[in-house]
This record gives structure tokens, C-alpha cells and sequence, in this order.
């Protein structure tokens, strides 16, 4: 095979299955670790993919959006990445504090792990999260209030209202993207005040990224990344990235993969 068309093949690959790692490029083309290493570097000065520490990712355009849930009433499926990163800042919740965990896959893990030890009181603006912490008798649960989206989450200003009214001791938020130049971003405008609220009323504010949101853009940037105290991710996250983000003074903690 030329390495042109090795190169296609592996842009292929990426768009088919969202991610390819260079053991993947060893076994399924036969080349060295080095050859593939340099195959993706490559393919990234092209413009056609971007490199993290173990492979690659394919480019995403701005307005990318959440990927379609495959699962009964939209419960998503378990990725290793997400779920290592959300029983790390599970780890981190300690008795009597006072939480928010914002609408997303990361944060519903959290909810589903809270261990039955500690007394907590979760804020959320997501009736899903709130539901499967509802039975749990050591979480009490303050769901934000306003008009609900089609996925059961309230981001509008009466949100942000009862957000400035309350406060936390930790915040656990993820957006669609985040980048040392753009900061953390999102596609509707309507979340940025609703984000800024939630840090502005937490003592500490916790990043949880993995390594599919870090170092692109989405449309609309809601502050600096800077505005986080940590940033949670995953052992895949690309350390150019990771470096950035640590050179503007946030604290990086870097899950790792279990098998």
C-alpha cells in the first residue's frame, strides 16, 4: 500500500469509527511505531486530523453538536474515558458539600456513583440527573427551575436566577469544546450566562473534558479557560494541549485507563 493511500485509509477509518489509535495503524496497515507516529503528524500539518497523546481524533467543524444517544430513554452509553473522569471527581466530593453538576454524560455518571457514605446536596439543571438521584437517602437535590429544552434541561434566565441565589462548594461543568486560545465554548448563547452564574457561585470550579472536547471550538465562547480552578481529563488528551492549559495556571489532573 503507498502511503498515500495509507493516509486515506486512516482518514477513513476516523470518520467511520471517531477515533484511531497508532496500535490500531500497526495491526491494521503493518507498519512500525514510528511510521505511524509520523503518519499522523503528518496527516494533522495537513489540516485533516488533529493528534492526541495515543492517536488521533477527526477535525471537528464549529457548529459541531452532542452525538445521538443510543440507549432506552436516553440514558448514554458508558465510554471508559468519561467514566474514569467522572469517578475521579466523584473522589473529590467530600461530606456536607454543597454541588452542582450541570447537564451532560460526565455528570450523570457522578450522580450514579455518589457514594452512600457521605451526605450531599446536589444542584442540577437537568431533570435526568435529578431523577437518578432522587432515591438516593444521603442526596438531597435542588433542581433549577425555568423552560425545560427537549432533553430536560433549563438553561434560561429564570435558571440563572435561582443559580444567584444559591451557593457551592464545587461546580462540575463541561461544555461542547475547550481550547487555551477560545476558552470554554458552546453552541447556544443562551448557556453563557447560565455558566458564568454557576462559577461565579462556586468556591472551586471543575472542568471535566475528555479527550473529544479538548483543544476545538464550538461556536459561542462563555469565558476563559482560566475561569477553571481544575480541569479533569483523560490519559488520551494531547499534552500540547495539556501544557497550555497548565501555563494559565489551572490545575490538570490526568485520569488513567483501567485495562
Amino acid at each position: 500500500m503507498f502511503i498515500e493511500e495509507r493516509h486515506q485509509a486512516i482518514l477513513n477509518w476516523l470518520q467511520e469509527k471517531g477515533s484511531i489509535t497508532v496500535g490500531d495503524i500497526q495491526s491494521q496497515f503493518g507498519v512500525g511505531y514510528d511510521s505511524a507516529k509520523r503518519d499522523l503528524r503528518i496527516l494533522e500539518e495537513k489540516g485533516l486530523l488533529k493528534r492526541t497523546h495515543g492517536g488521533a481524533l477527526p477535525l471537528r467543524q464549529v457548529a459541531f453538536g452532542r452525538p445521538a444517544k443510543n440507549t432506552v430513554r436516553d440514558i448514554p452509553v458508558i465510554k471508559e474515558n468519561y467514566f474514569q473522569i467522572a469517578m475521579k471527581a466523584v473522589s473529590m466530593i467530600e461530606n456536607n458539600d454543597v454541588i452542582f453538576l450541570t447537564s451532560a454524560t460526565v455528570c450523570y455518571f457522578m450522580a450514579q456513583n455518589i457514594p452512600d457514605n457521605i451526605r450531599v446536596r446536589v444542584v442540577t439543571n437537568s431533570i435526568v440527573i435529578a431523577e437518578e438521584l432522587r432515591m438516593k437517602d444521603n442526596v438531597s437535590v435542588i433542581l433549577l427551575g425555568g423552560e425545560m429544552d427537549d432533553k430536560g434541561n433549563c438553561y434560561d434566565a429564570m435558571a440563572v436566577e435561582m443559580i444567584k441565589r444559591l451557593r457551592f462548594d464545587k461546580c462540575f461543568i463541561t461544555t461542547a469544546c475547550i481550547s487555551a486560545e477560545f476558552g470554554l465554548s458552546i453552541q447556544r448563547t443562551a448557556a453563557i450566562s447560565f455558566f458564568n452564574a454557576v462559577m461565579d457561585s462556586s468556591k472551586k470550579s471543575v472542568g471535566l473534558y475528555p479527550k473529544e472536547k479538548i483543544g476545538f471550538d464550538s461556536i459561542v465562547s462563555i469565558c476563559p479557560a482560566e475561569r477553571l480552578e481544575m480541569l479533569i481529563t483523560d490519559w488520551d488528551a494531547a499534552e500540547e494541549d495539556l501544557q497550555l492549559f497548565g501555563d494559565k495556571g489551572i490545575e490538570i489532573v490526568v485520569v488513567e485507563k483501567t485495562n
